[in-house]
């Protein structure tokens, strides 16, 4: 019911990555270039499992989904690019909401940039549309479909739970991934709001319980605790598995606690804790494949 397959793998990473773009640029206040760094950085990650599909064991679904998620996500970053001269409507109005209180405080008044209800044209031309960027994981999500149907041993019992391990493997690595991208843009964008990295940080934390759940389901990593599933090292993996586990929702929580205090360092301590749990969500998921796939 689960394989460690580098196509799956990487097609899993680059939808829930792109997925949680839309959910972090939806409200029209992060600059650009995110989407630029993160757009390129999925697809290629997209095509990677095409080749690895084509390499290693075609699934003709996930695969021709991996290329068309590559192709979809080029096609957005060109758009992006063409009407980058609009700007970012959410952008420019928080800007203008935080030069109108300093100006309240301190008697300074500061140049208003130009703003606009987010559906207008802001600059020159139209505004990029952030739901642009759902299409890519829309068409990924017929292939992780396909690719946890293929994975799945037969019977409906485990096809659910190879489906539900393969799509929620997807929003697990995406929003670590998007969290610690994120927090390094603060460098590039300081005046960004942390509601965007604490909603991604709480969306990590809401898809923990699903991912550790899938991976306990029968047979899952309880198997390995039991001596049922053999993980070649006495139980060993299974009981570094749970310290990844339940690692990453320390990290979470802690994250959390950083993201709470006032002064900017607290969004770099914040992408320091994401850093490890990177690591450890990888080791919950990747641990588990490995273990469960022998």
């Amino acid at each position: 019911m689960i394989r460690l397959d580098a196509a799956t793998v990487l097609l899993q990473w680059s939808v829930g990555g792109l997925f949680f773009l839309w959910f972090t640029t939806r409200r029209r206040e992060v600059g650009l270039g995110y989407g630029w760094l993160l757009r390129g950085t999925y697809l290629l990650m997209a095509l990677g499992g095409f080749a690895a599909g084509v390499a290693f064991g075609f699934v003709p679904v996930r695969d021709i989904s991996a290329l068309l998620v590559a192709i979809a996500a080029t096609v957005v970053l060109v758009v992006s690019v063409r009407r980058k001269a609009a700007g970012v409507s959410g952008a420019a109005a928080e800007h203008d909401r935080r030069s109108a209180r300093v100006a309240e405080m301190t008697g300074i008044d500061r140049t208003a940039t130009v703003t606009a209800p987010a559906d207008t044209e802001v600059g020159a031309g139209p505004e990029f549309p952030p739901v642009l960027d759902l299409v890519a994981p829309a068409i990924g999500l017929v292939g992780l479909i396909a690719a946890g149907i293929d994975a799945s041993t037969g019977g409906a019992e485990n096809m659910g739970v190879a489906l539900l391990r393969t799509l929620t493997g997807a929003l697990f690595l995406g929003a670590v991934t998007d969290a610690m991208l994120l927090g390094h843009w603060y460098l590039v964008q300081p005046g960004l709001p942390r509601k965007h990295l604490n909603d991604l940080v709480r969306a990590l934390g809401w898809v923990w319980p699903i991912e550790v759940v899938a991976l306990l389901l029968p047979v899952g990593m309880i198997a390995v605790w039991t001596g049922e599933v053999d993980d070649g090292w006495n139980g060993t993996l299974g009981w570094f598995w749970a310290a990844c586990a339940i690692t990453t929702i320390v990290l979470v929580y802690v994250t959390k606690a950083a993201l709470k205090e006032r002064y900017y360092s607290a969004v770099m301590a914040a992408t320091g804790l994401l850093y490890l749990a990177i690591l450890t969500a990888f080791g919950t998921d990747l641990v588990a494949r490995a273990v469960l796939a022998g």
